[in-house]
Order: C-alpha cells, then structure tokens, then sequence
C-alpha cells in the first residue's frame, strides 16, 4: 500500500550548530553574530570580551564551537585555552599571526587558526561548520607557521612540539598537506566566494562585490561590514556606489532583492 505524499513524515528538523563568540571588539562580535546567526545551522548563543567570559559561558552554555580571539584585556585567548578545549572545540579566528602564537595555540589545543583578512566569509563559515567533523583550517599565515617548523626545526623542543600540533591535526600537518591547506586557504585573498559569483554572473559584481553584497542582504550596517572584511567604512561605501550601479538599484532593500533573486516579489524588474 502507498503511502500519500502528503502524509509521509517530514524531515527532523535541523539542530543548529551552537557557536560562542569571544572577541573584546564589540564591532566584531556584532558582525560575526549577525553573519553566522543569519544561517539555517548555525546560531551564536553567547558573546565573550575575554577569555574569562568565555571560559565562564563555555562551562555554563557547552557551546559546539568557540571562536577565540588572541590579545583580549583580562585573560587572552592563549591563557584561555587549555580551560576551553576540554569544553569545546576551539578555532582561533584573530589578528594575530605570529608564528610563535599560531604554534602555541594548536599546542594547547586550538582546531584551527584563522588570520583576518585571509579568508572570506565563505571560508570562515565552511570552517566553523568543518569543526564538528575535526577537519582543521588555516589560512596562509598560520599554515606558514607551521611550514616553516616543519621544513626548519630550529628549537630544542622542536620534536615534542610537533607531536603536539600532530596530535591535534592527527597527521595533517606534514609539509605536502600543509601546502595543500595553504594553497586552498590562500585563494580567500583573491576575495573568491564559492559560487556566490557564479550564481550572479549577470551583474558583473567583482569578488569582493559579491562577498559585501552578501553581507548586506544579511541586514549588516557598513560598520559591521567594514570590521569584518577588515576595511575602512569608506571603501564599503565605494563597494556599495559601484554595487547599486551594476545592480541598477537606489536603496539596500532593493539590491538585496535582486540580488537574492526576490525582485518580482519586492516589486521591482529583474
């Protein structure tokens, strides 16, 4: 006997990726919140100004994810980080690019390392979403970091230290991998957004146009924008001129009908 369409059971609905954000930078917390909270799986479920805060909303919240800054007042990410690894996985997602940081973080644990402003939106979120499954990511300063132990051990405790950051990485972190996730992360400096161009071939919009259309349509101001991609207020509204041009477009509301490809339902022509 058939069951009707209509009365099989549905999907489970989908649980959200549960992500803490822990960044003394109150415009950085706003963008990221928005950004990643703007996705069907993933919602922030707290906001941390330093590594207290986390550690206290980590034990309370047991977040899936945690992304920790480095230099924080009070107690920074590096301190942090052997309290919040046992509580969750932690990705480093900072300015900080040090190799003698990098290292140290994924010493104590870390699951990956992000520098602003080598990565783009895309990429960070596939990476948060990449945690549950224990696939690490770096961007090119970070895997540089570590290319550079692994090619020139130059320390005392070089052999030990790189047991550590392959225990973490479990293997991944031997020079052909490494330049493989270097090659791969290395692309996010060229602004290139997986599919996002692709898709919109018709407005001509250049990758970081694209990438900054994206974040409009999620509701972010140009002061979020701007800290997170990591540019000045002004060149987000030099972006956003050249983008209404190409889009043919006088306001964020109409753009971002367009854009999300809702310009018959808004009112407005293709």
């Amino acid at each position: 006997m058939k069951i009707p369409y209509d009365e099989l059971p549905s999907a489970p609905p989908l649980t959200p990726l549960r992500v803490m954000v822990a960044d003394d930078n109150p415009v950085v917390r706003a963008g990221l919140n928005a950004l990643l909270s703007g996705r069907e799986d993933i919602t922030v479920v707290a906001q941390a100004t330093d590594g207290r805060e986390a550690c206290e909303a980590a034990r309370r919240l047991r977040p899936d994810v945690v992304l920790l800054d480095v230099r924080m007042p009070g107690v920074d990410g590096i301190s942090a980080l052997p309290y919040l690894t046992p509580l969750a996985p932690v990705m480093m997602l900072t300015y900080s690019g040090e190799p003698d940081i990098v290292r140290e973080a994924l010493r104590l644990g870390a699951r990956g390392y992000l520098v602003h402003g080598e990565f783009t939106v895309e990429q960070l979120v596939t990476a948060v979403r990449d945690m549950t499954t224990g696939r690490p990511h770096l961007t090119p300063t970070a895997a540089e970091a570590l290319l550079g132990r692994a090619q020139h051990p130059a320390k005392p405790d070089a052999s030990a230290h790189d047991d550590d950051v392959n225990r973490v990485f479990r293997g991944s972190n031997s020079p052909e991998n490494l330049s493989q996730m270097q090659s791969s992360m290395a692309q996010s400096s060229l602004g290139t957004v997986p599919g996002a161009v692709a898709a919109r071939a018709g407005f001509r919009l250049s990758a970081r146009e694209a990438e900054i259309m994206d974040l409009i349509a999620t509701g972010m101001s140009n002061q979020q924008i701007a800290a997170l991609c990591f540019i000045s207020e002004k060149t987000v509204k030099n972006h956003i001129n050249r983008i209404f041009a190409k889009l043919h477009s006088a306001s964020r509301a109409e753009a971002t009908a367009k854009w999300l490809g809702t310009a018959r339902e808004a009112g407005w022509g293709a």
